[in-house]
């Protein structure tokens, strides 16, 4: 049977605190095993193109939101605004390109009817819920992470794997459909020596981007655009949508870029 890497990471607070960040964006970027090493090569090919370009150093972490308000280490590069633009397609590019998945997992706390909100763990539920979804029994997957997060994590796989309570879509109440196909607890791996948890920071921040410029229906932040426009932004994830890397049987809505949006 294959096995499948699960890549995670998040853009936003997890807190209830809404005025710190009003949602939470939690992704997951997965792949077969037996695809692992030549999308590394392909991730690698790429950055390599990035150091020949723009002296960007391959063992560097590439971390979008950082990138996009000028925070140090880039700044000391002092790129123009359509070097970096450059910089942004050719990532999006090359993740288009790879044989992997996505799926980004919205927590909009304004919809949240309680305080304590459990803000990550229902993301993550969510997420590992549509992983299973797809694996439906053909592959086992290996969930990896960055860290900070990864024992609430864990513990919240641990009770998914005896309890995961799914809503019937023939209006009866709840069915019990625990994790069956998940191996191990989620493990720690930090995101500097990670490119596809680097990955999922780069799709995780444009998913953010996106769902308050199209969905929230409000600017940019300001550091952010003197970058990149909005329309900038729907074109990173379109890039993924042609790519196919999208998994759009994650969310039953017409979203155009399949996000799982909750509380419903």
């Amino acid at each position: 049977m294959e096995t499948y890497l699960a890549y995670f990471d998040e853009t936003g607070d997890d807190g209830m605190v809404k005025y710190s960040c009003d949602h939470f964006v939690l992704t997951s970027v997965y792949m077969p095993v037996s695809s692992w090493q030549t999308n590394f090569d392909a991730f690698r090919a790429m950055r390599r193109e990035l150091r020949d370009a723009f002296g960007l150093h391959v063992t560097e972490e590439f971390h979008t939101k950082h990138f996009l308000t000028d925070k140090n280490p880039y700044r000391a590069y002092h790129w123009t605004q359509q070097e970096k633009q450059e910089i942004l397609k050719r990532y999006a590019i090359a993740l288009a390109s790879l044989d992997m998945q996505c799926i980004n997992v919205i927590i909009d706390k304004n919809r949240a009817k309680r305080d304590d909100y459990p803000v990550l763990e229902n993301a993550l539920t969510y997420s590992v819920q549509r992983i299973e979804n797809d694996s439906a029994g053909k592959w086992k997957y290996v969930i990896l992470s960055d860290k900070g997060r990864v024992g609430v994590m864990s513990h919240t796989v641990r009770k998914i794997r005896a309890f995961n309570p799914i809503p019937s879509m023939f209006g009866e109440a709840y069915r019990n459909q625990p994790i069956r196909n998940m191996v191990e607890d989620i493990l720690e791996k930090d995101s500097k020596e990670s490119y596809f948890i680097q990955a999922c920071d780069f799709i995780s921040y444009f998913a953010h981007l996106y769902f308050v410029t199209h969905d929230q229906q409000r600017p940019l932040p300001n550091r952010v655009a003197n970058v990149i426009d909005d329309s900038f932004v729907a074109r990173v994830l379109a890039t993924l949508r042609a790519g196919n890397k999208i998994n759009f049987k994650a969310s039953h809505s017409a979203h155009p870029f399949g996000f799982v949006i909750y509380p419903k």
